[in-house]
């Protein structure tokens, strides 16, 4: 006979009383939703990963197309004279496929929260499941196709003749900084573009520009506006030192990499609470 005890499903207790008002608790139910949500993320990651390259004829090489022209773009740009782009340390063609690979990464990160949400939103509304097996299904998709990346990356180094030193070692890092600090960005923005969908088609428009005020096809400029911009920009640290421990050049700016960091898993832990707090509603609302 079975004991129907130990089969029992967990309970969940609704009550009117606002779960900020309590935030141990708060974060105590948040990281075990997360806990919960691990085997079904896992799921839902590989189903889309097998959807994306199973619909392409090409596959994964779609990693590696989209950054190959967009640096033989700025290579012709910059070779013909029409777009002054600096001096670089690395030659010009490695330092504009790098950059434009690891800019890949973050808006994949960027990007992933809303579109997990929004693919996910017929789910949403039919099944009582944890919210946050739709991020971390993204982070696992962005995972892998950032490794598809990395090995594109390391593969064109070693043709061009630029072995990665021992730097290569602490890489991973300038990933995941990378990662945080999109999968934080995403999720702040994502209840916004759940009710209002201008949101998805404002996001490309803001990280295209946001890319020149960063060391992605430009180099760092060495004075005037521009170049305090670029020194205040926090995505600049990370790029800068994700590249450098990449081609085996030092790390710089690591005080302002360090905050950029510390400062994304606040704004993570707040985005997450937020997106706890506003998704049942803006299921009811927008119908999902």
């Amino acid at each position: 006979m079975t004991d129907q005890s130990s089969t029992r499903l967990p309970e969940t207790v609704y009550t009117p009383d606002s779960s900020v008002a309590k935030p141990r608790e708060m974060l105590r139910d948040m990281f075990r939703d997360l806990a919960r949500s691990g085997d079904l993320a896992w799921r839902l990651a590989v189903r889309d990963i097998q959807a994306q390259y199973r619909q392409n004829v090409l596959g994964i090489l779609w990693a590696f197309i989209t950054p190959l022209f967009t640096t033989l773009t700025w290579i012709f740009l910059q070779g013909s004279g029409i777009v002054a782009v600096g001096a670089t340390d690395i030659p010009y063609p490695v330092y504009v496929f790098t950059g434009t690979m690891l800019w890949a990464i973050f808006t994949d990160a960027m990007n992933a929260p809303m579109n997990q949400t929004q693919s996910a939103s017929g789910l949403l509304a039919k099944f009582n499941f944890p919210r946050e097996a739709l991020i971390v299904s993204g982070i696992y998709k962005i995972l892998f196709n950032a490794g598809i990346k990395i090995l594109l990356m390391l593969g064109a180094l070693v043709i061009i003749g630029i072995y990665p030193g021992w730097h290569l070692l602490i890489f991973p890092l300038g990933i995941v900084s990378l990662i945080l600090v999109g999968t934080a960005l995403g999720l702040l923005v994502t209840p916004i573009g759940m009710l209002y969908k201008d949101v998805g088609r404002v996001i490309p428009l803001g990280l295209q520009f946001l890319m020149y005020l960063t060391p992605v096809v430009f180099a760092m400029p060495k004075d005037g506006w521009v170049a305090t911009l670029f020194q205040i920009n926090p995505l600049t640290p990370l790029i800068l030192n994700a590249r450098n421990w990449l081609t085996g050049f030092p790390p710089e700016q690591m005080t302002y990499f360090v905050i950029v960091n510390l400062l994304a898993v606040l704004m993570l832990l707040i985005a997450w609470g937020a997106y706890r707090l506003v998704m049942p509603i803006l299921i009811e609302r927008t119908g999902a």
